[in-house]
Protein backbone atom coordinates (compact mmCIF):
# COMPACT_ATOMS: atom_id res chain seq x y z
CA UNK A 1 0.00 0.00 0.00
CA UNK A 2 1.16 3.32 -1.13
CA UNK A 3 2.21 5.31 2.26
CA UNK A 4 -0.23 8.46 0.85
CA UNK A 5 -2.96 5.76 0.60
CA UNK A 6 -2.73 6.31 4.76
CA UNK A 7 -2.97 10.37 4.30
CA UNK A 8 -6.48 11.98 5.04
CA UNK A 9 -4.30 15.20 4.04
CA UNK A 10 -1.29 13.93 1.49
CA UNK A 11 -0.75 18.16 1.06
CA UNK A 12 -0.42 19.32 4.59
CA UNK A 13 1.10 15.71 6.03
CA UNK A 14 3.58 15.51 3.60
CA UNK A 15 4.21 19.47 3.37
CA UNK A 16 8.25 20.47 3.05
CA UNK A 17 9.26 22.26 6.09
CA UNK A 18 9.95 25.53 4.22
CA UNK A 19 6.34 26.05 3.18
CA UNK A 20 4.94 24.33 6.47
CA UNK A 21 7.13 27.35 7.94
CA UNK A 22 5.46 29.95 5.54
CA UNK A 23 1.48 28.47 6.29
CA UNK A 24 3.19 28.55 10.37
CA UNK A 25 3.40 31.97 10.12
CA UNK A 26 0.76 33.43 8.64
CA UNK A 27 -1.45 31.50 10.93
CA UNK A 28 0.23 32.68 13.93
CA UNK A 29 0.21 36.48 13.00
CA UNK A 30 -3.97 35.94 12.85
CA UNK A 31 -3.99 34.04 16.01
CA UNK A 32 -1.81 36.60 17.66
CA UNK A 33 -3.79 39.47 16.53
CA UNK A 34 -7.41 37.75 17.35
CA UNK A 35 -5.82 37.31 20.92
CA UNK A 36 -4.78 40.77 21.23
CA UNK A 37 -7.64 42.19 20.22
CA UNK A 38 -10.33 40.35 21.71
CA UNK A 39 -9.18 38.51 24.88
CA UNK A 40 -8.35 40.82 27.65
CA UNK A 41 -5.80 38.48 29.10
CA UNK A 42 -3.67 38.35 26.54
CA UNK A 43 -3.91 42.04 25.39
CA UNK A 44 -2.80 42.70 29.27
CA UNK A 45 0.02 40.37 28.75
CA UNK A 46 1.29 41.74 25.59
CA UNK A 47 1.05 45.36 26.34
CA UNK A 48 3.03 44.70 30.30
CA UNK A 49 5.56 42.70 27.79
CA UNK A 50 5.94 45.93 25.27
CA UNK A 51 4.32 43.66 22.56
CA UNK A 52 2.03 44.41 19.65
CA UNK A 53 0.31 42.14 17.40
CA UNK A 54 3.04 43.73 14.59
CA UNK A 55 6.10 42.18 16.42
CA UNK A 56 4.58 38.83 15.36
CA UNK A 57 5.94 38.16 11.71
CA UNK A 58 6.73 34.84 10.91
CA UNK A 59 6.66 31.49 12.95
CA UNK A 60 10.21 31.83 14.44
CA UNK A 61 8.81 35.17 16.89
CA UNK A 62 6.93 32.47 18.64
CA UNK A 63 9.36 32.54 21.23
CA UNK A 64 8.62 36.48 22.09
CA UNK A 65 5.27 35.93 22.91
CA UNK A 66 4.04 34.92 26.78
CA UNK A 67 3.02 31.43 28.33
CA UNK A 68 -0.64 30.75 29.34
CA UNK A 69 -0.92 27.67 32.26
CA UNK A 70 -4.17 25.50 33.05
CA UNK A 71 -4.10 28.37 36.29
CA UNK A 72 -4.49 30.86 33.74
CA UNK A 73 -7.45 29.34 32.14
CA UNK A 74 -9.39 28.37 36.05
CA UNK A 75 -8.72 32.19 37.06
CA UNK A 76 -10.33 33.21 33.81
CA UNK A 77 -12.81 30.55 34.55
CA UNK A 78 -15.79 30.24 32.77
CA UNK A 79 -15.37 32.24 29.50
CA UNK A 80 -12.73 34.78 30.23
CA UNK A 81 -10.51 33.43 27.93
CA UNK A 82 -13.08 33.18 24.56
CA UNK A 83 -12.29 35.38 21.57
CA UNK A 84 -15.58 35.40 19.62
CA UNK A 85 -18.91 36.25 20.93
CA UNK A 86 -20.96 33.62 22.70
CA UNK A 87 -23.44 33.21 19.66
CA UNK A 88 -20.76 31.80 17.72
CA UNK A 89 -19.97 29.33 20.40
CA UNK A 90 -21.06 25.98 19.49
CA UNK A 91 -19.67 23.41 21.68
CA UNK A 92 -18.46 23.94 25.14
CA UNK A 93 -15.47 20.69 26.45
CA UNK A 94 -13.80 20.55 29.38
CA UNK A 95 -11.84 18.54 31.97
CA UNK A 96 -13.44 15.36 33.54
CA UNK A 97 -12.07 17.10 37.15
CA UNK A 98 -13.72 15.43 39.79
CA UNK A 99 -13.09 18.83 42.38
CA UNK A 100 -13.26 22.74 42.18
CA UNK A 101 -13.66 24.55 38.63
CA UNK A 102 -13.33 22.53 35.56
CA UNK A 103 -11.42 23.69 33.11
CA UNK A 104 -13.62 24.90 30.21
CA UNK A 105 -13.05 25.62 26.32
CA UNK A 106 -15.47 26.69 24.10
CA UNK A 107 -15.56 25.64 20.16
CA UNK A 108 -17.16 27.36 17.28
CA UNK A 109 -18.13 25.19 14.10
CA UNK A 110 -14.52 25.81 12.75
CA UNK A 111 -12.89 24.59 15.54
CA UNK A 112 -15.48 21.29 16.00
CA UNK A 113 -14.52 20.86 12.33
CA UNK A 114 -10.73 21.25 12.66
CA UNK A 115 -11.02 18.56 15.45
CA UNK A 116 -12.55 16.49 12.94
CA UNK A 117 -10.16 16.52 10.46
CA UNK A 118 -6.98 16.35 12.74
CA UNK A 119 -8.53 13.10 14.69
CA UNK A 120 -9.64 11.76 11.31
CA UNK A 121 -5.98 12.28 9.81
CA UNK A 122 -5.13 9.71 13.06
CA UNK A 123 -7.49 7.33 12.29
CA UNK A 124 -6.20 6.87 8.36
CA UNK A 125 -3.29 7.00 9.38
CA UNK A 126 -4.25 3.56 11.68
CA UNK A 127 -5.45 2.64 8.13
CA UNK A 128 -8.68 2.67 9.47
CA UNK A 129 -11.72 3.81 6.40
CA UNK A 130 -15.39 4.04 5.88
CA UNK A 131 -15.56 0.63 5.71
CA UNK A 132 -14.53 0.00 9.63
CA UNK A 133 -16.79 -0.44 12.70
CA UNK A 134 -15.10 1.86 15.60
CA UNK A 135 -16.02 0.84 19.14
CA UNK A 136 -15.81 3.97 21.29
CA UNK A 137 -15.46 3.30 25.23
CA UNK A 138 -13.97 6.99 26.15
CA UNK A 139 -16.52 8.85 28.55
CA UNK A 140 -18.79 11.00 26.89
CA UNK A 141 -19.84 14.41 27.74
CA UNK A 142 -17.54 17.06 28.63
CA UNK A 143 -14.55 15.16 28.41
CA UNK A 144 -13.18 15.46 24.93
CA UNK A 145 -12.33 11.88 24.44
CA UNK A 146 -15.55 10.17 23.33
CA UNK A 147 -16.37 12.98 21.55
CA UNK A 148 -12.84 12.99 19.70
CA UNK A 149 -13.07 9.88 18.52
CA UNK A 150 -16.62 10.10 17.54
CA UNK A 151 -16.11 13.35 15.14
CA UNK A 152 -13.08 11.42 13.51
CA UNK A 153 -14.75 8.30 12.91
CA UNK A 154 -17.79 10.54 11.04
CA UNK A 155 -15.03 12.49 9.27
CA UNK A 156 -13.57 9.34 7.36
CA UNK A 157 -17.10 7.50 7.15
CA UNK A 158 -16.47 4.97 9.41
CA UNK A 159 -19.51 3.20 11.63
CA UNK A 160 -19.22 4.46 15.25
CA UNK A 161 -20.93 2.70 18.63
CA UNK A 162 -20.75 5.08 21.07
CA UNK A 163 -20.38 2.88 24.08
CA UNK A 164 -18.92 5.12 25.97
CA UNK A 165 -17.26 3.29 29.44
CA UNK A 166 -18.55 0.94 32.08
CA UNK A 167 -20.40 -2.45 31.69
CA UNK A 168 -17.68 -4.54 30.81
CA UNK A 169 -19.76 -7.45 30.00
CA UNK A 170 -22.07 -5.43 27.58
CA UNK A 171 -18.77 -3.59 25.78
CA UNK A 172 -17.56 -7.33 25.01
CA UNK A 173 -21.23 -8.54 23.57
CA UNK A 174 -22.11 -5.31 21.55
CA UNK A 175 -18.15 -5.98 20.15
CA UNK A 176 -19.03 -9.37 19.15
CA UNK A 177 -22.47 -9.01 17.96
CA UNK A 178 -21.64 -5.65 16.19
CA UNK A 179 -18.15 -6.71 14.33
CA UNK A 180 -16.02 -4.28 15.83
CA UNK A 181 -13.16 -3.98 13.55
CA UNK A 182 -11.31 -0.78 16.20
CA UNK A 183 -11.50 -0.21 19.40
CA UNK A 184 -10.68 3.76 20.97
CA UNK A 185 -10.22 3.39 24.88
CA UNK A 186 -8.01 4.49 27.12
CA UNK A 187 -5.03 1.96 27.46
CA UNK A 188 -5.43 0.83 30.77
CA UNK A 189 -9.21 -0.05 30.28
CA UNK A 190 -7.83 -1.88 26.76
CA UNK A 191 -5.81 -4.26 28.90
CA UNK A 192 -8.55 -4.34 31.56
CA UNK A 193 -11.12 -5.68 28.25
CA UNK A 194 -8.31 -7.79 26.72
CA UNK A 195 -8.21 -9.91 29.76
CA UNK A 196 -11.85 -10.01 30.37
CA UNK A 197 -12.34 -11.22 26.54
CA UNK A 198 -9.48 -13.73 27.09
CA UNK A 199 -11.17 -14.55 29.97
CA UNK A 200 -14.63 -15.25 28.10
CA UNK A 201 -13.15 -17.31 25.33
CA UNK A 202 -14.08 -14.94 23.16
CA UNK A 203 -10.44 -13.52 21.43
CA UNK A 204 -11.21 -15.58 18.16
CA UNK A 205 -14.52 -14.58 18.29
CA UNK A 206 -13.52 -10.83 18.13
CA UNK A 207 -13.29 -8.85 14.48
CA UNK A 208 -10.76 -6.31 16.23
CA UNK A 209 -7.54 -5.07 14.12
CA UNK A 210 -6.93 -2.00 15.80
CA UNK A 211 -6.40 -0.24 18.93
CA UNK A 212 -6.44 3.47 18.97
CA UNK A 213 -5.14 4.47 23.00
CA UNK A 214 -4.70 7.48 24.84
CA UNK A 215 -5.51 9.95 27.45
CA UNK A 216 -2.74 8.51 30.13
CA UNK A 217 0.85 7.66 29.61
CA UNK A 218 1.65 4.09 28.80
CA UNK A 219 4.72 2.26 28.06
CA UNK A 220 5.61 -0.24 25.05
CA UNK A 221 5.44 -2.82 26.64
CA UNK A 222 1.76 -2.37 27.99
CA UNK A 223 1.22 -1.85 23.99
CA UNK A 224 2.85 -5.79 23.05
CA UNK A 225 0.52 -6.97 26.39
CA UNK A 226 -2.48 -5.68 24.62
CA UNK A 227 -1.32 -6.98 20.98
CA UNK A 228 -0.40 -10.09 22.03
CA UNK A 229 -4.00 -10.60 24.19
CA UNK A 230 -6.44 -9.36 21.08
CA UNK A 231 -4.08 -9.81 18.18
CA UNK A 232 -4.18 -6.36 17.25
CA UNK A 233 -2.33 -3.45 16.56
CA UNK A 234 -2.23 -0.66 19.20
CA UNK A 235 -1.92 2.98 18.27
CA UNK A 236 -0.59 5.88 20.75
CA UNK A 237 -3.28 9.12 20.30
CA UNK A 238 -2.59 12.37 21.87
CA UNK A 239 -4.59 15.27 22.80
CA UNK A 240 -5.49 17.42 25.47
CA UNK A 241 -8.99 19.58 26.28
CA UNK A 242 -6.93 23.07 26.37
CA UNK A 243 -5.93 22.88 22.69
CA UNK A 244 -8.35 19.83 21.08
CA UNK A 245 -9.28 16.34 22.51
CA UNK A 246 -7.74 13.66 20.33
CA UNK A 247 -6.14 13.99 17.62
CA UNK A 248 -3.87 16.55 18.01
CA UNK A 249 -1.19 13.82 17.70
CA UNK A 250 -1.07 10.22 16.79
CA UNK A 251 2.01 7.37 15.84
CA UNK A 252 1.83 5.96 12.38
CA UNK A 253 2.39 2.21 11.71
CA UNK A 254 6.04 2.45 11.99
CA UNK A 255 5.78 3.55 15.76
CA UNK A 256 8.39 5.51 16.02
CA UNK A 257 6.89 8.65 17.86
CA UNK A 258 3.36 10.75 17.27
CA UNK A 259 2.86 12.69 14.36
CA UNK A 260 1.76 16.22 15.63
CA UNK A 261 -0.77 17.88 13.19
CA UNK A 262 1.37 21.02 13.02
CA UNK A 263 -0.14 23.11 10.84
CA UNK A 264 -3.29 23.39 13.27
CA UNK A 265 -0.80 23.26 16.64
CA UNK A 266 2.42 25.00 16.98
CA UNK A 267 4.81 22.31 19.20
CA UNK A 268 8.00 23.43 21.42
CA UNK A 269 9.53 21.54 23.43
CA UNK A 270 11.31 23.74 26.23
CA UNK A 271 13.21 23.35 29.35
CA UNK A 272 10.75 23.40 32.25
CA UNK A 273 12.86 25.53 34.12
CA UNK A 274 14.66 27.97 32.15
CA UNK A 275 12.29 27.56 28.90
CA UNK A 276 14.89 27.17 26.29
CA UNK A 277 14.38 25.38 23.55
CA UNK A 278 15.40 21.44 24.19
CA UNK A 279 17.11 20.09 20.80
CA UNK A 280 15.69 17.24 18.77
CA UNK A 281 15.79 14.08 21.31
CA UNK A 282 16.27 15.58 24.48
CA UNK A 283 13.79 15.17 27.57
CA UNK A 284 11.35 18.60 28.05
CA UNK A 285 8.05 20.31 28.76
CA UNK A 286 5.78 20.15 25.51
CA UNK A 287 4.04 23.44 25.02
CA UNK A 288 1.83 24.17 22.04
CA UNK A 289 -0.13 27.39 20.54
CA UNK A 290 -2.98 26.90 18.75
CA UNK A 291 -3.27 28.05 14.98
CA UNK A 292 -6.98 27.98 13.86
CA UNK A 293 -8.63 28.30 17.40
CA UNK A 294 -11.25 30.48 16.97
CA UNK A 295 -12.86 29.85 20.26
CA UNK A 296 -10.27 29.92 22.64
CA UNK A 297 -7.19 30.29 21.06
CA UNK A 298 -3.81 30.13 23.28
CA UNK A 299 -0.70 30.76 23.23
CA UNK A 300 2.13 29.04 24.51
CA UNK A 301 0.27 26.71 26.66
CA UNK A 302 2.37 24.50 28.92
CA UNK A 303 1.35 21.53 28.65
CA UNK A 304 3.41 19.83 31.60
CA UNK A 305 3.80 16.59 29.15
CA UNK A 306 7.18 15.73 29.55
CA UNK A 307 8.52 14.46 25.72
CA UNK A 308 11.19 14.64 23.26
CA UNK A 309 10.58 15.83 19.51
CA UNK A 310 12.17 14.79 15.90
CA UNK A 311 11.52 17.18 13.10
CA UNK A 312 13.00 14.50 10.08
CA UNK A 313 10.86 12.69 8.08
CA UNK A 314 9.30 9.76 8.78
CA UNK A 315 9.83 6.34 7.03
CA UNK A 316 5.45 7.05 6.50
CA UNK A 317 6.34 10.06 4.17
CA UNK A 318 4.71 12.53 6.81
CA UNK A 319 7.28 15.63 7.54
CA UNK A 320 5.25 16.53 10.33
CA UNK A 321 7.26 16.69 13.98
CA UNK A 322 7.07 13.78 16.18
CA UNK A 323 7.02 13.64 19.86
CA UNK A 324 8.27 10.48 21.97
CA UNK A 325 5.85 8.64 24.18
CA UNK A 326 5.55 10.85 27.32
CA UNK A 327 7.86 9.96 30.24
CA UNK A 328 4.86 11.37 32.19
CA UNK A 329 3.94 15.24 33.31
CA UNK A 330 5.73 17.54 35.40
CA UNK A 331 2.74 17.24 37.69
CA UNK A 332 2.95 13.40 37.90
CA UNK A 333 6.83 13.26 38.98
CA UNK A 334 7.30 12.11 42.48
CA UNK A 335 9.87 13.19 44.31
CA UNK A 336 11.33 10.70 46.67
CA UNK A 337 13.94 11.35 48.93
CA UNK A 338 15.70 13.65 45.95
CA UNK A 339 15.21 11.44 43.12
CA UNK A 340 12.27 12.08 39.94
CA UNK A 341 10.09 9.08 39.58
CA UNK A 342 7.58 8.44 36.65
CA UNK A 343 4.66 5.83 37.36
CA UNK A 344 5.75 4.55 33.93
CA UNK A 345 8.95 3.90 35.14
CA UNK A 346 7.47 1.49 37.63
CA UNK A 347 5.40 -0.16 34.92
CA UNK A 348 8.35 -0.48 32.46
CA UNK A 349 10.44 -2.74 35.13
CA UNK A 350 6.98 -4.69 36.09
CA UNK A 351 6.16 -6.14 32.59
CA UNK A 352 9.42 -6.62 31.28
CA UNK A 353 9.52 -9.39 34.19
CA UNK A 354 6.61 -11.45 33.33
CA UNK A 355 5.72 -14.69 34.38
CA UNK A 356 3.66 -14.69 37.80
CA UNK A 357 4.04 -10.92 37.85
CA UNK A 358 0.65 -9.01 36.33
CA UNK A 359 0.13 -5.55 34.58
CA UNK A 360 -1.61 -4.40 37.58
CA UNK A 361 0.21 -1.88 40.05
CA UNK A 362 -0.21 0.97 42.87
CA UNK A 363 2.66 3.16 44.05
CA UNK A 364 2.16 4.44 47.33
CA UNK A 365 4.09 7.55 48.60
CA UNK A 366 4.34 8.19 52.35
CA UNK A 367 6.46 10.02 54.81
CA UNK A 368 7.57 8.05 57.77
CA UNK A 369 9.67 9.47 59.90
CA UNK A 370 10.57 12.50 58.00
CA UNK A 371 11.92 9.95 55.62
CA UNK A 372 9.82 9.21 52.25
CA UNK A 373 8.61 6.08 51.41
CA UNK A 374 7.87 4.25 47.78
CA UNK A 375 5.56 1.22 48.34
CA UNK A 376 4.40 -0.63 45.26
CA UNK A 377 1.76 -3.29 45.23
CA UNK A 378 2.04 -5.91 42.62
CA UNK A 379 -0.95 -8.25 41.77
CA UNK A 380 0.52 -12.03 41.29
CA UNK A 381 -0.91 -14.85 39.71
CA UNK A 382 -2.78 -17.16 42.44
CA UNK A 383 -0.35 -19.94 41.88
CA UNK A 384 2.25 -17.71 43.71
CA UNK A 385 0.10 -17.89 46.86
CA UNK A 386 -1.13 -21.50 46.77
CA UNK A 387 3.19 -22.45 46.77
CA UNK A 388 5.55 -22.49 49.22
CA UNK A 389 6.23 -18.81 51.16
CA UNK A 390 9.91 -18.88 50.06
CA UNK A 391 9.15 -18.91 46.21
CA UNK A 392 6.66 -15.16 47.59
CA UNK A 393 9.54 -13.88 49.65
CA UNK A 394 12.46 -14.85 46.48
CA UNK A 395 9.63 -12.73 43.91
CA UNK A 396 9.69 -10.08 46.31
CA UNK A 397 13.08 -9.67 46.94
CA UNK A 398 14.06 -9.92 42.84
CA UNK A 399 10.92 -7.37 42.06
CA UNK A 400 12.42 -5.04 44.99
CA UNK A 401 16.13 -5.20 43.48
CA UNK A 402 14.58 -4.88 40.00
CA UNK A 403 12.76 -1.61 40.87
CA UNK A 404 16.46 0.00 43.29
CA UNK A 405 18.22 -0.73 39.79
CA UNK A 406 15.81 0.97 37.74
CA UNK A 407 14.78 4.21 40.17
CA UNK A 408 18.32 4.55 42.32
CA UNK A 409 15.98 4.18 45.62
CA UNK A 410 14.68 1.60 47.64
CA UNK A 411 10.85 -0.16 47.66
CA UNK A 412 9.11 -1.84 49.56
CA UNK A 413 7.16 -5.03 47.56
CA UNK A 414 3.28 -5.75 48.28
CA UNK A 415 2.67 -8.93 46.24
CA UNK A 416 -1.12 -8.95 46.31
CA UNK A 417 -3.71 -11.70 45.26
CA UNK A 418 -5.23 -10.97 41.73
CA UNK A 419 -8.51 -8.47 41.32
CA UNK A 420 -7.11 -7.26 44.81
CA UNK A 421 -6.08 -3.28 43.03
CA UNK A 422 -9.09 -1.70 42.06
CA UNK A 423 -9.87 -1.50 38.22
CA UNK A 424 -10.23 1.43 36.63
CA UNK A 425 -12.75 2.03 33.36
CA UNK A 426 -10.98 5.25 32.66
CA UNK A 427 -7.42 6.68 33.80
CA UNK A 428 -6.10 4.70 36.07
CA UNK A 429 -5.13 5.60 39.16
CA UNK A 430 -1.51 4.55 39.47
CA UNK A 431 -0.11 7.14 42.48
CA UNK A 432 -1.04 7.67 45.63
CA UNK A 433 0.80 10.50 47.83
CA UNK A 434 -0.25 10.95 51.17
CA UNK A 435 2.72 13.29 52.20
CA UNK A 436 0.24 16.18 51.98
CA UNK A 437 3.06 18.32 50.56
CA UNK A 438 2.36 22.00 49.89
Amino acid sequence: MDTKDLMLDPKHESMSRDEMAVLQGQKLVKTVKRCYDNVPFYHDKMKDMGLEPGDIRNIEDIRKLPFTTKEDLRNNYPFGLCAVPRSEIVRLQGTSGTTGKLTIVPYTQHDVDVWAESAGRCLTMAGLTKEDIIHVCYGYGLFTGGLGADFAANRIGATVVPMSAGNTARQIMCMEDFGATALACTPSYALYLAESIAEAGKVDAMKLKVGIHGAEPWTEEMRRKIEEILHIECFDIYGLCEITGPGVAMDCRYHNGLHINHDFFYPEVLDPVTYEPMEDGELGELVFTTLEKEGMPLLRYRTKDLTSIDHSTCACGRTTPRISKFKGRTDDMKVIRGVNVFPTQVETILLSIGGNISNHYQMIVDRVNNSDTLTVMVEVNDNVFSDEMGKLDGLKRSVEAKLKQALGISVDVKLVEPKTIQRSEGKAKRVIDKRNLV
